[in-house]
């Protein structure tokens, strides 16, 4: 496969006040980490105007957090011998969405050609992954249920907006977060109104903690 061409929850507590307390925290560091990836994903790594309201809105809208991620050098990674395995942390991060319960989706650019549906062309996906999987336990795409969406056209791909605009649609009022490893893709996401978070960044977690996105789905609309 071709790039680009192909922690816990947080504890409940006995004391309301010390769970404000907590939820309080927990918004000013969600408010913190959200507002420094829009700025790093700016041109000049300045945050502008439409950055800060890409996430006010997102905030704004409802709960059912999903997670969408691009797939190479965010969840998986391939070798010079062209052999795939997880990226370091994905399998576990995976693994705590899913035993959260969080929606995950993959947005990912595969050749047009390799389907009329994005069902026909999320199997090829899944079989050019599986053909050169070194990992000690497969990559997880039950996680993804369907939600795997790649481009219809040349045009689709990314960093064309169409298949943020495709995947919000088809979302309802759920938030949504997107996180991937370029600045490119990452602004685009928060132009259309998701959460971003660019990974594998210095001195921040490699992935969008999932507190965090926790958070994002109890806040109130």
């Amino acid at each position: 496969m071709h790039k680009k061409k192909g922690w816990d929850t947080m504890k409940e507590f006995a004391s309301k006040g010390l769970g404000r307390a907590s939820l309080a925290l927990g918004a000013a560091l969600a408010s913190t980490v959200l507002c420094a990836t829009v700025s790093a994903a700016a041109p000049g790594g300045a945050g502008g105007v439409a950055g800060t309201d890409s996430v006010a809105s997102t905030v704004n809208q409802r709960a059912c957090p999903v997670v969408y991620f691009d797939l190479g050098e965010t969840l998986v990674h391939t070798a010079d011998n062209g052999a795939i395995t997880y990226q370091s942390g994905a399998a576990s991060y995976l693994r705590a969405l899913r035993e959260h319960h969080i929606t995950v989706g993959l947005i990912t650019n595969v050749p047009p050609s390799w389907g009329t549906t994005d069902a026909d062309r999320a199997a090829r996906l899944k079989k050019e992954v599986d053909a050169t999987w070194k990992g000690p336990a497969p990559f997880a795409w039950e996680d993804f249920d369907g939600r795997i969406l790649t481009p219809r056209t040349e045009e689709e791909r990314k960093p064309a907006p169409a298949l943020w605009q495709r995947a919000k649609a088809d979302a309802g009022n759920c938030r949504l977060v997107y996180q991937a490893e370029t600045a490119e893709e990452v602004k685009v996401a928060a132009s259309q109104g998701y959460v971003p978070y660019q990974v594998g960044q210095p001195h921040r977690p490699s992935f969008l903690p999932v507190l965090l996105v926790q958070l994002l789905g109890h806040r109130s609309s």
